[in-house]
């Protein structure tokens, strides 16, 4: 058992506190990372709000990176001490249904360690000292100096990688970039809109860049925001505040509307700003995540006399062992500036600060440095 510093969410509505816990050593398929950097992402918010539930107490954070420094019994080499690995979200049983289809963002066990607050295994390594019941967030929990996860929820991060850009690449960026590279698909010369400039709708900017998509038009209330987005290959920006987005959009489109929206907010009103930008057989993709009970109209003769789509996707619709690796090799090529969405780096201690300072509308992402 070792004693590390964990940023715990105790009850919804109230701020995270630093306390000292207790983390098991790995069981088989587990090991063990000492956290180098975290990302500050809005989807823990919604936890500590109370928008999205989760067993409590838990340890925050799921967008992280670290050096590997104890494997559990049995290990299966992919992954040695000493490797620098990226921390993933989402387990891969790699047996499940969504597993051997090719879809494992939806492997059964992100269901378990959702109800549980622990591992794949549904069981926890962490506690509080005494022996008080204490869970992981999305099977991560990388507010912390060290974590223990599954092996299949890390991937090595290579030689020349920082760890911050490792951090955010598993869930920002493969989330925003995925969604273009895997649910658009051919994007060259087709105008595309992107509805929020976050980390994810700046990831999708990014990749939509590079799937040379045109118009790609990015819509925010923020002009930080927007000049961050024109700087990652945005060749329209729209500020929400002053100008009504669905009539510019269908003016720089000649009329037309978009055939692929991204909504990478999560807000009803966005959603349906997106649909009604589509153009007739046009899709809205839904990246953005909102309290449970969430919902947006759609209107039906929309979706009949138009032919317009309404989808999902989760995580960048990615298979993630298979595509972070790819990210990191076009970061490391220059093709892909994850370096631009850094935002403030602050210690462990400040992150309370930190989702506070995200709250505000602090320009890309933060970064937590245990």
């Amino acid at each position: 058992m070792t004693t590390v510093r964990a940023a715990v969410l105790r009850s919804p509505g109230t701020p995270p506190v630093i306390e000292e816990v207790e983390l098991a050593a790995p069981r088989a398929g587990e090991i063990r990372v000492r956290i180098e950097a975290a990302g500050v992402c809005h989807s823990d918010y919604h936890y500590m709000t109370g928008d999205l539930r989760a067993p409590l107490p838990l340890v925050l954070g799921h967008e992280g990176a670290g050096i590997v420094e104890e494997l559990g019994p049995g290990a299966s080499g992919r992954i040695a001490i000493g490797d620098r690995v990226a921390l993933l979200w989402r387990p891969r049983c790699g047996v499940c249904d969504a597993c051997i289809s090719g879809n494992p963002v939806l492997c059964e066990r992100g269901a378990v360690q959702a109800a549980t607050g622990g591992l794949p295994d549904g069981t926890s390594r962490l506690s509080l000292p005494g022996g008080g019941e204490l869970h992981h967030l999305m099977g991560v929990s990388c507010f912390a100096e060290q974590v223990v996860v599954n092996e299949n929820a890390a991937v090595v991060v290579p030689d020349g990688v920082p760890p911050e850009v490792a951090a955010v690449s598993a869930c920002a960026v493969i989330t925003g970039v995925g969604a273009v590279f895997n649910v658009v698909g051919k994007a060259q010369g087709q105008p595309l809109l992107i509805i929020g400039a976050g980390g994810v709708g700046l990831s999708s900017v990014m990749g939509a860049a590079l799937s040379g998509a045109h118009p790609l038009i990015v819509v925010d209330v923020d002009q930080r925001k927007l000049d961050l987005a024109r700087e990652l290959g945005a060749t329209h920006v729209i500020d929400a505040r002053e100008t009504d987005v669905v009539a510019e959009v269908l003016r720089l489109t000649a009329g037309r509307g978009v055939p692929w929206a991204i909504e990478a907010i999560g807000r009803p009103a966005t959603l349906r700003q997106a649909l009604d930008c589509t153009a007739p057989g046009g899709t809205l993709v839904a990246v953005g995540l909102g309290a449970a009970d969430t919902e947006f109209p759609v209107p039906l003769n929309q979706l009949v006399q138009r032919q317009k789509r309404v989808i999902g996707s989760l995580y960048g619709s990615s298979n993630p062992l298979i595509e972070l690796p790819r990210l990191f090799a076009l970061y490391l090529a220059g093709k892909l500036p994850v370096d631009k969405l850094l935002g403030e780096r602050m210690p462990l201690a400040e992150v309370a600060a930190a989702y506070e300072h995200l709250v505000a509308g602090a320009v890309g992402r933060g970064i937590l440095v245990p």
